[in-house]
């Protein structure tokens, strides 16, 4: 048994690269920052691959794909992503361009190439971080919202195509909410609600994941959150974003 982890030197991607080691998956972890997965390593007891990657870039992507092609993956958990706060034309347009890139493009291109692979064999699980920003417009953080929207449709979109074809391969969206990770200090915002520890998130993204559950939303108030957002009109959640972001940026500057 072997799963692929995009974004695992860190936060939900490294507590899940612990979990599934515990449940006897030897792992390939993929990340731009060595050193943390050469500290990973050492804590985890089943069998380690780590590839020093910026999948950023599409010609990385492919080579990632094709270094590991030939393994016996099971399970591809694409995590990676980071955030960009602010007003669409104050915010840098070659940040952005990145976190399009490794939100979307990414995800994309790994998740088709390793499919493809998977839908031969009739068997396998992929995985797709998203977050609640993909249900919501994100005045403030419009890039970020944006790009997990993309996840979040691509993925039901194949979802669908894989039952009706009656193809066994799971696929299914990871959407919570705030998580203490590091992606406050990437994106340069502190969550005005209290987030859930990655410890938690990744726990129940797996256990979920293993339930073959299509859309994993973990805890009560955002389960709640995004079934409201579906009653309320469009002008009304814009408005609502654009409190809770700004008052992201306020808290943070504290």
């Amino acid at each position: 048994m072997k799963a692929l982890i995009t974004g695992a030197s860190s936060g939900i991607g490294r507590e899940m690269a612990i979990l599934l080691s515990q449940k006897g998956y030897d792992l390939i972890l993929v990340a731009r920052r060595k050193k943390r997965l050469e500290e990973l390593k050492k804590q985890l007891a089943t069998d380690v691959q780590i590839i020093a990657l910026d999948i950023s870039s599409t010609f990385n992507c492919m080579k990632l794909y094709n270094k590991v092609k030939k393994e016996d993956i099971e399970i591809v958990i694409n995590n990676a992503g980071f955030g960009v706060f602010g007003e669409f034309t104050e915010t840098k347009l070659d940040e952005e361009l990145d976190m399009i890139d490794t939100n979307i493009k990414a995800v994309h291109m790994l998740t088709k190439l390793f499919l493809q692979d998977m839908k031969i064999k009739d068997h396998g699980y992929i995985l797709n971080v998203a977050s609640s920003a993909a249900f919501l417009p994100g005045p403030l953080m419009a890039s970020y919202y944006a790009s997990k929207a993309y996840v979040f449709h691509l993925t039901e979109a194949i979802y669908e195509e894989l039952r009706r074809n009656h193809i066994h391969v799971y696929i299914g969206t990871f959407c919570p909410g705030p998580v203490d990770t590091e992606f406050n200090d990437v994106a340069q915002v502190q969550f005005g609600v209290k987030s859930i520890s990655s410890v938690d998130a990744a726990r129940y993204a797996v256990n979920k994941m293993f339930q073959r559950k299509r859309i994993i939303v973990p805890g009560f108030f955002m389960k709640l959150n995004c079934t409201c957002n579906r009653f309320l009109p469009r002008k009304w959640l814009l408005k609502i974003c654009y409190h809770i972001q700004s008052r992201k940026e306020i808290s943070y500057e504290k």
